[in-house]
């Protein structure tokens, strides 16, 4: 790997700890990586702050040519980002190269956001005074990424902060480091300048990413991972009040009824479901199914899962790769056992498979009972758990019977009704006839205890900025 040590000044730099990344599907160490400690934190507080004075002082469209010209190199080497990611995450080709296309188009889409912060002048009704409104870098932002997109998950969240005006630290997870170290001499190709964008790699991520949420510099945390360290950071955020961006974790659920076309509810449940091998917070986890269908749909979703290749996704035949550790794929298998000991049926799948590898097959439940702790909690895995119901008001009831509301899926062929149980249901994003509500260009984000905030859409750039009301009178 040409890039294992910790990114800052537009530098690398070497530590003496040092730990390895593990290829999932070969089970052996891609690179050994360098961790940083808290005075690389400071190191790369003081460059941020250096670099962010003359940053944030340029025109939005200076800023918005930088990053252009990221969209345009990145997208010229997505086979380079996609063989990374297959690498360090396991996903097979073709999916790997989809989040890379996905990563490069925040740059592109946040290029064009930047310069459309726009305020406001209104004349105050009572007073006469002018309300002048505008919108400025709100600071130092800390950014941590989760392991499922390696790319993705963090140039959804450099690029609005560049845009906006704001310099970054991040934080990679230990897991999928490389791809985002790998993303730093493009940046610096692109025109991003030195110290404005650093990368910390650690293994002692707590506490590093503490003493960063305690230094009065830093003004923005900006999260995707899951709930229950989501709910750590907000404390420690608390500290200083951090303006807190939380991407946290999902339970989403699948509503099939008995009038949705089946090839449209076959096509949309597999893309739910089987995007990044269901390593995601999007993923399909509760798949309630019309019971004068469901037969129908059991049978042609155990088709169509059955029917993937399961391997190394180097090879470009593969459809499903490894899970991203033995821990991920341990807990999956833990979940279908215990569904199936309260009396799921396996339709296909199932079995862990024999050799190396942290494999898990494409797997098809019916049958799956409430009390199944894979219906109470995320599988993150290739499992498909299917229940059935009769009644539209059960059925919201049982899909909003959580502590998650992230996104939902809706497949019918009644569009008034469908939109109807879509405004009913308690979930930041609904996928209607689609199994795929990720874009650039939506405020991506959830309800209750999946998060504060939105990544994406023209929200993604007012999370890194502050708002400043200035009254006057001429």
């Amino acid at each position: 790997m040409d890039h294992t040590d910790l990114y800052i000044n537009g530098a690398w730099v070497q530590t003496d700890t040092r730990f390895d990344v593990i290829n999932p599907a070969t089970e052996t160490v891609l690179a050994s990586v360098a961790s940083a400690e808290l005075e690389h934190a400071d190191a790369a507080l003081d460059a941020a702050e250096a670099a962010m004075a003359d940053w944030a002082k340029r025109t939005p469209r200076e800023r918005s040519e930088v990053l252009r010209r990221a969209w345009e190199l990145m997208t010229a080497r997505l086979d380079h980002f996609a063989h990374l990611i297959t690498l360090e995450n396991g996903k097979a080709g073709a999916d790997a190269r989809g989040e890379a296309t996905y990563a490069a188009e925040f740059f592109r889409w946040f290029a064009e956001e930047a310069v459309r912060a726009d305020g406001m002048i209104t004349h105050a009704p009572s007073s006469g005074a002018r309300i002048m409104v505008q919108h400025k870098p709100a600071g130092l932002a800390v950014l941590i990424t989760p392991w499922n997109y390696p790319a993705a998950m963090g140039t959804r969240k450099i690029a609005p902060a560049l845009a906006a005006g704001c310099a970054v630290i991040i934080k990679p997870a230990s897991e999928t480091p490389l791809t985002m170290l790998a993303l730093m001499p493009l940046l610096a190709e692109a025109g991003v300048p030195p110290g404005l964008v650093n990368v910390l790699p650690s293994k002692r991520t707590g506490a590093l990413v503490d003493h960063m949420l305690h230094d009065p510099r830093v003004r923005v945390v900006s999260f995707t991972g899951s709930t229950g360290v989501g709910r750590t950071l907000l404390k420690g955020a608390a500290d200083q009040v951090l303006k807190p961006a939380m991407e946290l974790g999902g339970n989403a659920p699948v509503l099939v009824f008995d009038d949705a076309d089946m090839d449209t509810a076959i096509e949309g449940t597999m893309l739910a479901k089987m995007r990044n091998l269901g390593e995601a917070c999007t993923a399909a986890n509760r798949i309630y199914v019309h019971a004068d269908i469901a037969p129908e749909f059991t049978a042609r979703l155990t088709a169509a899962m059955s029917a993937l290749k399961l391997g190394d996704g180097t090879d470009p035949s593969v459809d499903v790769g490894p899970l991203v550790n033995a821990a991920t794929r341990d807990k999956v298998a833990a979940f279908v056992a215990d569904a199936v000991a309260k009396g799921a049926k396996v339709e296909c799948g199932g079995v862990v498979p024999e050799g190396t590898g942290y494999f898990y097959p494409p797997t098809v439940l019916s049958n799956v009972p409430e009390n199944a702790d894979c219906v109470q909690d995320e599988i993150f895995g290739p499992v498909a758990a299917i229940q059935t119901f009769s009644d539209q008001e059960d059925v919201i009831a049982r899909a909003n019977n959580t502590e998650y509301g992230l996104v939902a899926y809706v497949f019918s062929g009644d569009f008034k009704r469908a939109l109807q149980v879509c405004e009913r249901l308690d979930y930041g994003m609904v996928g209607l006839n689609r199994g795929l509500v990720s874009d650039p260009a939506a405020p991506f984000g959830g309800t209750k205890q999946s998060g504060l905030g939105r990544e994406g859409g023209h929200e993604g750039m007012l999370e890194f900025m502050e708002t400043q009301y200035i009254s006057a009178s001429w």
